[in-house]
């Protein structure tokens, strides 16, 4: 170079040929550091440049209420497919015959069951109120009894009443009677003693004890009586517990017959109760034979092929995918995301299928891309992907989602964050620092918002 320098000093360079000119430049003046500086320029611009931070993650199209998303139809009961109503592809409405299913199982294959058990439970219920009756039958039984008891022992407490009457009269005259016997004992004593002394004949002393005679029987007869009437008391007493007990006897049995036909009662409406149970259960197994649409939509997927095949209870036969849903897409956000995240967040999506051109950090210059805003964030982690479920909704203040959207379509969403400038972005980015959480101070300055790093 510094030879070719020195040629060129000691040359006159216009003397040169234009090829050697134009390939060494020898005429032009250098403009790299014209485009250096202008680089350099560029790059300190586009360093104070707005970027809004977002969050990537990879979704799929879903329904905000379970009901509306994809759903299996079951055979409530094991039986054979006898017919089917509908094929893959059909739309279907609520309410609608899916298939016919026949009976297999051997305890309710007669034709005749709920007829049946329909004469089973009017046999047990005419039973029961037979049982009811005589339980009724043998309360009057008591009633009647228990009367009877009541007027038996009023007769002997009458009876009873009449006869400690008697005792006192009775004893009344055994005292007068000894009285009486008394006296003639005495005057049959002096009676003696005269006629010992001769002072009396002999007539009149065997008067006298004739007297005396008379008065020992009436004391005797007064005194037999007075016993007899006090045994009369103590027969009446005995008669009285006697009766009684009779009475508590057949009261008793009579109660014990009752106590059993209403245990056969309570038993036959336990029985009664199970028929009916039977019953209802069997009306609506018959019901089940028949596989009902629960909603309307269409049928995507029949399980189950043929006629006669076997489906077994709680075996899916067709799965429907409802026609009226609430669009919805299902994301996964890692862990240290999801603390700048809440509900009402702005959200970009992109489908597939529609195309879009995106810059993450300018959504307002993005095209093609649709706006949601996050409604539900899931508390746990998902045990499959390891990342926290996000559900986002249409922004109703932005354009709708695309009405031939099918539940599961792929999409591709950035989670709106801070907005900052494109410099400190990158040197976030290439030293692996989390986008920035900010939240309202609490001192209360409106309007601006705090930054935690």
């Amino acid at each position: 170079m510094k030879y070719i320098d020195t040629v060129f000093e000691q040359e006159d360079l216009t003397k040169q040929p234009k090829s050697f000119r134009d390939i060494y430049f020898i005429n032009r003046q250098s403009k790299v550091k014209y485009w250096a500086y202008s680089l350099l320029g560029l790059m300190v611009f586009a360093a104070f440049l707005p970027w809004t931070q977002n969050i990537k993650s990879r979704g799929k199209v879903t329904t905000l209420r379970q009901e509306q998303r994809q759903q299996g139809v079951y055979s409530a009961i094991t039986g054979r497919v006898m017919k089917w109503y509908v094929k893959e592809g059909d739309l279907i409405k609520k309410g609608d015959t899916i298939a016919y299913l026949h009976e297999v199982k051997v305890e309710y294959l007669d034709p005749n069951l709920i007829d049946r058990t329909r004469q089973q439970i009017n046999a047990k219920e005419i039973a029961n109120e037979n049982y009811l009756s005589k339980a009724n039958t043998t309360n009057e039984q008591i009633r009647a009894m228990e009367e009877a008891q009541r007027l038996k022992v009023a007769q002997i407490n009458n009876k009873i009443s009449q006869t400690k009457a008697k005792i006192q009269a009775d004893s009344m005259d055994m005292l007068a009677a000894r009285n009486d016997f008394s006296i003639a004992n005495e005057q049959l004593k002096r009676q003696k003693q005269l006629y010992e002394q001769g002072l009396v004949s002999l007539t009149q002393f065997e008067q006298r004890n004739q007297t005396f005679q008379n008065a020992l029987a009436k004391r005797t007869g007064n005194e037999i009586k007075f016993m007899n009437s006090k045994q009369d008391l103590i027969n009446l007493s005995l008669e009285l517990n006697a009766v009684n007990q009779e009475y508590i006897e057949k009261i008793s049995k009579s109660r014990g017959e009752r106590y059993q036909s209403l245990s056969q009662v309570a038993s036959g409406d336990a029985d009664i109760a199970k028929l009916q149970n039977q019953y209802s259960s069997y009306k609506l197994r018959n019901e089940l034979y028949y596989v009902i649409a629960p909603q309307t939509g269409q049928i995507t997927r029949a399980n189950k092929a043929g006629i006669g095949e076997i489906v077994k209870e709680g075996e899916e036969l067709v799965q429907v995918v409802p026609d009226q849903t609430d669009m919805a897409i299902e994301i996964f956000v890692k862990p240290l995301d999801i603390t700048l995240l809440q509900p009402g967040r702005k959200v970009n999506v992109i489908f597939d299928g529609f195309p879009a051109i995106v810059f993450s950090g300018w959504p307002t210059q993005s095209y093609g891309t649709f706006r949601g805003v996050i409604t539900a964030i899931s508390n746990n982690i998902d045990a499959a992907s390891g990342n926290f479920r996000v559900l986002v909704k249409p922004d109703p203040n932005e354009r709708p989602w695309p009405q031939v959207l099918r539940l599961g379509t792929a999409t591709d969403t950035f989670i709106l964050l801070k907005d900052v400038p494109l410099g400190y972005e990158v040197w976030r980015n290439i030293n692996g620092f989390p986008p920035e959480y900010y939240q309202e101070p609490n001192s209360g300055k409106s309007g601006k918002k705090q930054v935690i790093n």
